[in-house]
């Protein structure tokens, strides 16, 4: 960092040296400045403890809204018996040898739900024996056996003695001694934190208070904005450009030429914005996208007539089908979709002598880094990366094409880096040139026997490849298949000794990327809409329908069970006003490994308009680490999955994207929130993720609740009744 005092990198250097620091602080403006800080005890990579008492969890994983860093702290803080008050969470440097993705191999990320499933043992043991050190310390200090020293809230004690001491206390002692690598890890009934009701988030407050330090608030000496003119359609190239009106506004200070556009540099967002939309420039669109939706979806419709890459291949469908008694079938479609974070896209990057420092709401460290120091010419280790809050995210800061941090590199490297660069997307620069969750359709459909039982099932999805390309290609991608667009679909969990699912992966060139809940957010749709019309077929009541099919996957099950209890499906529906029509609907899918079933209410108006009234959830995640958590991600999910359910929706005209912002890409209002009801369904399981999850049963929940309430099926995305 470029303190005056003592560099942050030197800091470091310094820890790693000893097991005592000096510690560094954050202001509100990005500056990093050192401080006189406790001495500090570092039993391992995951947890500093300071003389103050202070607990710091150094967190692998990205705080981007989900409670990330309550959870990872929480683990950690259970083992090490510490005052929750003294616990505080620190982005970790980026070194995939320390930090890895425990669920990925050698890779340090956030995404797919992993943070708390792949930390659990790992922070349990750090915490355990980060204890285990205090607690050889203060034997040491007090020359008492190790085995009659207990640790509770903070505080060690020796009770034959009556001697007491807080770890700040220890701190001295501690950071002489080695911390033990084998440790017994507690029993779960003796947990005092884990699967608490109310345990505050740990960054909560300094959001409130606007301590909260994200990539915007960073502001070096010397440091330049930039923003980027982008091509008009994707794929289309720069064949010239005039600079001199945009040189000319107050405050740029340079336009330089990238491969992904022009950037232009000033001493600010507004002026850099006001010489973007000053230059000149000529496009080279010759090999650019030039169709629009509509032309998509007629070639999609017509690779639906054509057999695909077989994802699953059970039994004999075809014969299941020519002897069905009924068959339900349906075409959905499924629109691109933005990411559309409140906090736009935005990277700060530094050039010095001994490499490059980085200052990002880091998702992908380690995909990032080498990306730039390619750029640099430059070791992945001579890459610095300060990983800060970021406001959201849903899959777009983890890209393994590492576009916006590459541009960011790219202009520093233009410039010779002569300045520190921040580099700011507009929301209309990502929603008009980002990455988007793909487009789909899909064809499917149940066959019945004369009794109603479901023997055959086909499913037939096309839309682009996530993963082709990338570097999870090799082991996500099987004769042709990429896994994540198949998923909830090939591995259906319902019971149908007949089954075929194959898929399409056209090669288009809009840009595509994974989206909160990944394949579940189309897959789960369809799967939960075809089986509820298949119960009706079957003129069976839905939850008994799914819980018959549902015989060899016990937690899908449990939460059906529950959701369907705490709902009152066995009671009829209160009816509405007159000229209203009130549906009940269902929806259960395992997503990252956790199970979420949710029932829909909603009423419908003489006009046609509706409103979802009540979403009742439950949940099984294993372990319920933060119940709060929980509840407030399955309600941020339902939300979030609303959004897209009634709302948005990316659209092409002649290679172009239609929408720029919240106007015509609106997003779920306050006042159309349903009441929520989170029920959590015990379990001594290992936890999964649930920052995904709450996403994929909401709209095939609310979509059958309308089918029931009018009769009228809907398989086309965003909702629309009239």
């Amino acid at each position: 960092m470029n303190s005056p005092e003592l560099s942050r990198r030197d800091l470091l250097k310094a820890g790693a040296a000893s097991a005592l620091l000096i510690g560094f602080q954050f202001t509100p403006g990005g500056r990093l400045r050192a401080a006189a800080m406790p001495a500090t005890a570092v039993p391992n990579a995951f947890v500093r403890i300071g003389s103050d008492d202070s607990v710091t969890v150094l967190s692998k994983h990205l705080e981007m809204g989900q409670g990330t860093y309550t959870g990872l702290a929480t683990i950690l803080a259970e083992e090490l018996d510490a005052d929750w008050q003294t616990v505080r969470v620190e982005g970790a440097p980026a070194n995939a040898a320390v930090y890895n993705n425990l669920n990925w191999g050698p890779i340090q990320g956030t995404g797919g739900s992993s943070a708390m499933a792949n930390s659990w043992m790992q922070l349990r043991q750090a915490g355990a024996s980060a204890r285990a050190l205090l607690v050889a310390a203060a034997a040491k200090d007090w020359g008492v056996p190790a085995a009659e020293i207990s640790v509770k809230a903070g505080v060690v004690t020796h009770a034959p003695s009556g001697r007491k001491a807080r770890f700040g206390e220890l701190v001295a002692t501690a950071s002489t001694l080695q911390a033990p690598k084998e440790v017994k890890l507690k029993d779960p009934k003796d947990f005092t934190l884990v699967g608490k009701q109310k345990l505050s988030r740990r960054d909560s407050a300094d959001k409130v208070n606007g301590k909260a330090v994200f990539t915007q608030d960073i502001n070096l000496p010397g440091m330049l904005t930039a923003v980027v003119a982008h091509p008009p359609r994707f794929g289309a190239k720069l064949r010239g450009v005039d600079a001199s009106a945009a040189k000319a506004v107050k405050g740029v200070v340079d336009v330089v030429t990238i491969e992904s556009g022009v950037a232009v540099l000033a001493k600010g967002f507004w002026a850099a914005k006001k010489g973007r939309d000053a230059l000149k420039l000529d496009w080279d669109e010759s090999g650019a996208i030039q169709q629009g939706s509509s032309e998509l979806r007629d070639e999609y419709t017509a690779l639906l007539k054509q057999p695909g890459a077989v994802a699953n291949l059970q039994g004999e469908p075809d014969a299941a089908f020519a002897k069905a008694a009924k068959v339900v079938r349906a075409v959905y479609e499924f629109p691109y979709l933005a990411h559309a974070a409140m906090e736009p896209l935005n990277c700060v990057i530094s050039l010095g002598k001994e490499g490059v420092e980085v200052w990002n709401g880091e998702q992908f460290h380690t995909f990032d880094q080498g990306a730039i120091a390619a750029v640099f010419g430059l070791k992945p280790e001579q890459v610095k990366i300060n990983t800060l809050y970021a406001g959201g995210s849903f899959g777009r800061r983890a890209n393994p094409a590492s576009d916006f941090v590459i541009e960011c590199a790219r202009i520093v490297k233009a410039i010779g880096g002569k300045a520190p660069v921040k580099m700011v997307w507009t929301r209309e620069d990502d929603m008009r040139g980002g990455y988007y969750r793909p487009m789909y359709l899909h064809e499917a459909e149940a066959a019945l026997d004369a009794q109603g039982k479901l023997i055959g099932w086909r499913q037939r999805i096309v839309g682009q490849s996530i993963i082709t390309g990338t570097a999870f290609e090799g082991f996500m991608v099987k004769n042709g298949v990429d896994a994540t667009s198949v998923e909830g679909a090939a591995n259906l969990p319902y019971h149908v000794p007949n089954l075929r699912v194959d898929l399409h992966s056209p090669k288009k060139a809009v840009p595509v990327l994974w989206w909160r809940s990944v394949g579940h957010t189309h897959t789960g749709f369809a799967v939960e809409t075809l089986i509820d019309e298949a119960a009706l077929a079957a003129k069976a009541d839905p939850v008994a329908f799914r819980l018959a099919l549902l015989d060899k996957h016990p937690r899908h099950a449990g939460v059906l069970k529950l959701v369907a209890d705490k709902a009152g499906w066995s009671k009829p529906l209160k009816p509405g006003k007159k000229g209203e029509k009130r549906g009940r609907g269902v929806a259960v899918v395992e997503s990252f490994g956790t199970f979420v079933a949710q029932v829909a209410e909603v009423t419908v108006k003489a006009d046609g308009s509706f409103r979802i009234d009540r979403v009742v959830c439950a949940v099984d995640c294993g372990t319920a680490i933060n119940p709060d958590v929980i509840r407030a991600q399955m309600e941020g999910g339902i939300g979030f999955g609303l959004s897209a359910a009634l709302h948005s929706a990316i659209t092409l005209k002649g290679g172009q994207v239609e929408q720029s912002n919240f106007h015509d890409y609106p997003m779920l209002r306050i006042n159309e929130m349903p009441r929520i009801e989170v029920h959590i369904l015990p379990s001594g399981a290992a936890p999964t993720g649930v920052g995904e999850p709450g996403v994929p049963p909401i709209a095939p929940a609310v979509a059958n609740a309308l089918a029931a309430a009018t009769g009228k099926r809907l398989s086309t995305l965003p909702l629309k009744l009239a």
